[in-house]
């Protein structure tokens, strides 16, 4: 398998070197995954690129590695570093410093390998900013010290949006790096009394909560962001909106298992995405992939707790492909591997590949949920995302007996078709199963046997076999 993945490694290298030598401009530089046996991963193992249409099969045509935006490292050019602290910045953890980190920002920005340096032992209190481009290419927003915003919903500026904290807009060739914290101080924010969040003895109002997203990045391109370890978001940790080219590496990303909307790192309308390395445990999906997504690369990931890897929830025009999540470990999560759609959606999830995951004491280790429903008022409806060429393999591991290992529920109009089952071995954690898998209109093949056995998936392909372009999304 390593020599495979080797050779695939320089298969994109070179295509894609010569792609770029006639497309792009300036400096670039193929990113790849380094082979370094030392590096922690599980224990069984561990410029714009350009867009690849999705494949019949997604094993055999991986996608697209995102360039390294960033290979000569401007940290070692002294010249190039602007150090917030003599912009003004206090870094005691309580005094605002937004205003020196804008002013470091504007000056780094005009300077080509310049670095923003939030320096180790100060902690820096910072109010809802957005950091705006376009800025010259190598600009490194590097965090060795602890960024925090202001405590809680009180202490919130009244004049700032609620909505969003670190905002990085229309950046190309930019990394966010770092060996220090940022903290997002959201436990205040958990405990107020609105969907999803609880309140004291259980009690909520109507309406969502109106809670910032901890750091998001909006229409931007090339990017890495790696080593950085992100506390306790009051919603979201991470969200690319609109992004091409994302490189994300060894991050650690955590809240409680109970903290509510905290999604690790959230994908929107983002294309050719690489997330390694990475260990991630938060109080709803570890990483979720929602609608216009493509070429998005996971692997080496270690998710929990949470709600496990999640493709949705996908509604109205949502189209999402080839996507290949590897040699990951997902443990006491609510959710392993999961695709949800809203009944009455319309477009396709296709290109979907599963490979090497360990599971370990999950509920609800795989599922394809058509009817996802966030509420109880949900009706029925005719239309719906269709989900096809959907492939599990080497999916071994633990599950919690409260609910069947492997759930396929589908439309009734618009059946799953393609899906593919090999060297799927699932045991009990604790007890013996109480229900057998699941399926409904759902069509696909078994390479080997199941443990445990699934008998009810359908074989070859419904009456009326659909095409992508009939939902609006490519072929």
């Amino acid at each position: 398998m390593e020599i495979a993945r080797r050779l695939r490694l320089i298969w994109l290298v070179s295509s894609l070197s010569i792609q770029y030598s006639t497309n792009v401009q300036g400096r670039h530089h193929q990113y790849h995954k380094a082979d370094d046996s030392s590096k922690n991963s599980p224990d069984y193992s561990s410029s714009f690129p350009v867009y690849s249409p999705v494949p019949s099969d997604p094993a055999d045509d991986p996608p697209t590695v995102p360039s390294d935006p960033y290979p000569n490292d401007p940290r070692n050019k002294t010249d190039c570093i602007f150090d917030v602290t003599t912009y003004g910045a206090v870094g005691d953890g309580s005094t605002d410093d937004t205003a020196a980190f804008k002013e470091a920002w504007k000056a780094a920005c005009a300077v080509e390998s310049a670095t923003v340096l939030a320096p180790a032992d100060y902690a820096f209190m910072i109010t809802s900013t957005i950091f705006y481009g376009p800025c010259q290419p190598g600009l490194v927003f590097q965090v060795d010290g602890e960024l925090m915003p202001p405590h809680g919903p009180d202490s919130w500026p009244k004049k700032d949006s609620k909505r969003q904290w670190l905002v990085f807009y229309k950046l190309d060739y930019m990394s966010f790096t770092g060996q220090g914290t940022i903290e997002g101080n959201g436990h205040k924010w958990w405990e107020l009394p609105c969907k999803p969040h609880r309140g004291p003895n259980g009690s909520t109002k109507s309406g969502p909560c109106d809670s910032p997203v901890m750091i998001r990045f909006f229409m931007c391109n090339n990017l890495v962001v790696t080593e950085l370890t992100i506390h306790n978001s009051p919603q979201f940790h991470m969200k690319f909106e609109g992004c091409i080219g994302v490189q994300i590496e060894k991050l650690s990303i955590s809240s409680p298992k109970l903290s509510p909307n905290t999604d690790g790192i959230h994908l929107s309308n983002t294309k050719d995405v690489a997330i390694y390395d990475s260990q991630i445990s938060t109080g709803d999906d570890c990483i979720s992939i929602g609608p216009g997504c493509s070429n998005i690369d996971i692997q080496g990931v270690t998710c929990g707790p949470g709600h496990g890897i999640s493709i949705g929830s996908l509604g109205a025009h949502s189209c999402v492909s080839n996507i290949s999540v590897q040699n990951t470990v997902i443990k006491e999560t609510d959710n392993g591997l999961r695709i949800k759609t809203w009944q009455g959606g319309s477009g396709c999830v296709s290109g979907i590949s599963f490979e090497n995951i360990q599971m370990e004491n999950v509920l609800n280790c795989i599922v394809i949920d058509q009817f996802y429903c966030s509420s109880k008022s949900c009706q029925n409806e005719t239309s719906a995302v269709w989900v096809t060429d959907v492939s599990y393999r080497s999916i071994k591991g633990t599950y919690d007996v409260r609910r069947p290992p492997i759930h396929f529920a589908c439309s009734d109009t618009v059946a799953c078709t393609n899906i593919k089952l090999a060297e799927v071995e699932l045991f009990p954690h604790e007890g013996e199963l109480l229900e057998d898998p699941f399926c409904w209109n759902a069509y696909g093949i078994q390479e080997t046997l199941t443990i445990p056995p699934i008998d009810c998936l359908r074989e070859g392909d419904p009456e009326s076999v659909s095409k992508a372009s009939e939902f609006g999304c490519q072929e």
